[in-house]
């Protein structure tokens, strides 16, 4: 049995999917300590003029440490507003924005006190968007798993019985794979090759959120991702 564990975040790239099809368990590692400049918050769109970000305000005071499932996010701000604006119009030209465009007015048509929450719940849309629906994911937090770094990684593979965990490329800086073997777990890191496919607005651009794969290339979004699609794709 393979076991992803990834921590949450906003409108996740294409990798982030690529871990989730090749997991049998998906955990979303969301009882660990919050990071300032990663992807729980935001991501990247493609726009006519280059990148744009989306991101999502949150309130943090980053001096008591809080845990990710702790973030509340700043509605202060009208950002749900903007982030659909920016969907639909950047993406107004794509081929397949209307296919999905009802998740998103759902989603930012409601409100959300806590960042883990719209996270969790795009994860489980953008997976269901891209046939993923039926794969088995869970929150650490519900796991109750002690221990150091590497310890809960290991506990969590020896809960659900996984004999291999498919880790990101980053794992390499600081796992020990011996630490793993000697609990039964192979440790495998991903080596994801970015594909090529179509976009609007000219370059193309690699490693922006999934929704980018997705409005332009719909149901075929999935076989891109793993690299099972048939042909090559081209810029426009």
């Amino acid at each position: 049995m393979v076991i992803g564990i990834l921590q949450p975040g906003y409108l996740p790239w294409l990798g982030f999917f690529e871990q989730l099809y090749r997991s049998d368990v998906f955990v979303i590692y969301d009882d660990v300590q919050y990071d300032k400049e990663g992807w729980r918050n935001r991501n990247r769109i493609k726009t006519a003029n280059g990148i744009q970000w989306l991101t999502i305000p949150v309130r943090v005071k980053f001096s008591a440490a809080p845990l990710t499932l702790e973030v509340k996010i700043d509605n202060k701000v009208n950002w749900r507003k903007k982030h659909l604006a920016a969907i639909v119009q950047n993406y107004s030209r794509s081929p397949y924005l209307k296919d999905y465009l009802g998740i998103f007015e759902e989603v930012y048509g409601r409100p959300w006190d806590y960042l883990v929450d719209i996270d969790m719940y795009l994860i489980q849309a953008l997976a269901d968007c891209l046939g993923l629906g039926q794969k088995k994911i869970v929150r650490s937090s519900t796991l109750d798993v002690q221990g150091d770094r590497i310890e809960r990684l290991i506990r969590i593979c020896e809960i659900f019985g996984a004999d291999t965990f498919y880790e990101g490329a980053s794992g390499r800086n600081y796992i020990n794979e011996q630490d793993f073997l000697v609990r039964g777990v192979k440790v495998e890191y991903q080596n994801y090759r970015h594909p090529v496919y179509r976009q609007l607005y000219g370059e193309f651009i690699p490693n922006l959120s999934v929704i980018d794969l997705l409005f332009n290339h719909g149901k075929d979004s999935l076989a891109i991702i793993t690299g099972h699609a048939k042909g090559d794709e081209n810029n426009e």
